[in-house]
């Protein structure tokens, strides 16, 4: 798959200033967002820029980014800037990195948001679907932490807060028939942020890993097998489920509390799922 270019960086972004400006914790903070097209990548990026930071909306659907960032520059007063890359190229992503840091500052903050839910009996599952997932889930955050692993450092080495946010899944460490590779992955993810936390954190970056419950996003709607989406338009019926806005919040909260302070795990489920 191949990824759009950043192009024309300076002319796509919006610095609005005034006399009400946030003052918070994420007042001037430059945040990048990945899967910002849509669900929680949207609310987070939207979260975000109320919040004050500066914020690099990533993913592959180029309009839908533009369409974000024209709606929140009339209220955001950092700057905006979508940008249109596909996360598991890590050529692109690094080339967007450079970009990003040119237009917006160094980034202190970013969202490993990008993913990809895709279900189906194991027997009879596409394994283009399980590469997929694999390579959304698992690589694209990978090389997504990668390529701004050197500006966390750096914000970190400054005095500045500096996070890694995973969403990852309560799939991750729950038992859900018919989702194993999917399950895999966010169990992958969950150890991954583990051991990042153990080799970043003594230099001073907070790597944590927000945990969904039945949410309601596109996630899933593209998966092949139509029993399951009908099973996951049913779950998302049966309970009270939570919406994209709530996880947004959820994530806005763990990267403003005090700088000597991780919430490394945070499992946000609706109040039925237990």
């Amino acid at each position: 798959m191949t990824s759009t270019p950043l192009t024309n960086a300076s002319s796509s972004l919006t610095t609005a200033i005034g006399d009400d400006r946030p003052t918070g914790p994420l007042a001037g903070r430059v945040a990048i967002v990945t899967g910002a097209s849509s669900g929680i990548g949207a609310a987070t990026a939207r979260r975000l820029a109320v919040g004050g930071a500066h914020v690099a909306l990533l993913g592959r659907r180029e309009d839908r980014l533009t369409d974000l960032a024209d709606e929140l520059r009339a209220t955001a007063t950092g700057a905006l800037l979508p940008v249109a890359v596909d996360v598991t190229d890590p050529e692109a992503l690094d080339t967007a990195a450079r970009a990003i840091a040119s237009a917006l500052g160094p980034v202190d903050l970013v969202v490993a948001n990008a993913g990809a839910m895709l279900g189906a009996p194991f027997e009879a599952a596409r394994t283009d679907e399980w590469d997929r997932m694999i390579d959304v889930n698992l690589r694209g955050l990978l090389h997504t932490a990668r390529a701004f692993t050197d500006g966390l450092l750096s914000a970190a080495a400054d005095g500045r807060p500096a996070d890694l946010v995973h969403v990852g899944s309560v799939a991750g460490h729950a038992l859900f028939p018919n989702w194993s590779v999917y399950c895999a992955t966010k169990a992958a993810v969950a150890h991954l942020t583990r051991n990042l936390r153990a080799e970043l954190g003594p230099r001073g970056v907070r790597v944590k890993n927000v945990e969904p419950g039945v949410t309601v996003t596109e996630l899933g709607a593209d998966m092949h097998d139509a029993d399951l989406r009908t099973s996951l338009a049913r779950m998302r019926t049966d309970l009270r489920p939570l919406a994209a806005e709530d996880i947004a919040e959820a994530i806005a909260f763990a990267v403003s509390v005090p700088p000597h302070v991780n919430i490394a795990d945070m499992v946000v489920v609706p109040v039925q799922q237990g």
